[in-house]
């Protein structure tokens, strides 16, 4: 048996640490979130991502009773920016995560479909997105590249 070990780069900040740029994404995440539609399950997401061409999209969550009909915020913000900017990189997303009802944001990671989707927004340009998380401590995970939470990632169907 051969044991194969697999390690992440992640760099946890202080808000003050963050660039102005990492700042305002956070911000506009933070915004749009509050307004998710997630009635089901209480969890509401936001996702913001700035683009190469410097325009800033967001999204939220938007759920449906018929589990799992509903959209996470990060693929519905990337579906929107590969639609409506398909020549435009996405450089940089922030994601947030609040329960309905409480006043402090919780903790959140992208699931495996989003992982998958933003991996291949990665291919679909060949570039790396920065990825910043929000953290239940108010610090702020910032991820370079979906391969560091997804190092076994599906790139191709054939050989």
């Amino acid at each position: 048996m051969k044991k194969i070990n697999l390690n992440s780069e992640l760099e946890e900040l202080s808000p003050e640490e963050l660039d102005y740029i990492e700042q305002a994404l956070l911000s506009r995440a933070q915004t749009i979130a509050k307004i998710a539609y997630a009635p089901y399950s209480g969890f509401l997401v936001g996702a913001a991502v700035l683009l190469e061409n410097g325009e800033v999209l967001q999204s939220s969550n938007q759920e449906n009773v018929s589990y799992p009909v509903g959209t996470c915020a990060e693929r519905l913000v990337l579906g929107y920016a590969g639609a409506n900017y398909p020549t435009s990189a996405p450089v940089m997303m922030a994601i947030v995560a609040q329960r309905a009802g409480e006043e402090g944001w919780a903790e959140v990671s992208p699931c495996g479909m989003c992982r998958q989707a933003i991996n291949e927004s990665e291919n679909r340009f060949g570039k790396p997105i920065t990825l910043l998380i929000l953290r239940a401590n108010g610090n702020v995970l910032r991820i370079k590249g979906i391969s560091e939470l997804l190092p076994l990632k599906f790139d191709k169907l054939t050989n």
